[in-house]
């Protein structure tokens, strides 16, 4: 089973970007950060990087229930998406799929959320044409 589900664009990087953002939210979720990875490499590195960003989308109602039921479980929050230019003129959106990441947490709200959101990801992604 793979840790991520993903979907390839025609879009733009940016248009992309903008897409993934607005299919999040209409399922719930807040962008919390935003990790710009070719800029970081940039600064950092002095080396050129594809465009790749890293959002780290959070559902405020699930990641409630989800530290009601387990206070250590903010180490796996929040659910990192990640768009990246894939060559030949596509863009890859990719997000983490939250049964797989908390597979070791034996809590079985914690399964059923996990669940739960992992659903609202794909369906964010499936959304994104």
């Amino acid at each position: 089973m793979n840790y991520y589900y993903s979907i390839k664009t025609k879009d733009t990087f940016e248009n992309a970007k903008e897409k993934v953002t607005q299919a999040l939210a209409a399922e719930g979720f807040g962008i919390l950060s935003e990790i710009n990875i070719r800029d970081a490499f940039k600064n950092k590195l002095g080396v050129d990087f594809r465009n790749y960003v890293i959002l780290g989308a959070c559902n405020p109602a699930f990641s409630y229930r989800a530290l009601q039921a387990e206070d250590k479980i903010g180490t796996l929050l929040p659910c990192n998406v990640i768009i990246q230019d894939a060559g030949d003129g596509y863009t890859e959106v990719a997000a983490v799929d939250p049964r797989e990441s908390m597979k070791m947490v034996a809590e079985k709200e914690i399964e059923e959320i996990a669940g739960t959101i992992r659903d609202k990801l794909v369906n964010a992604l499936d959304n994104i044409s």
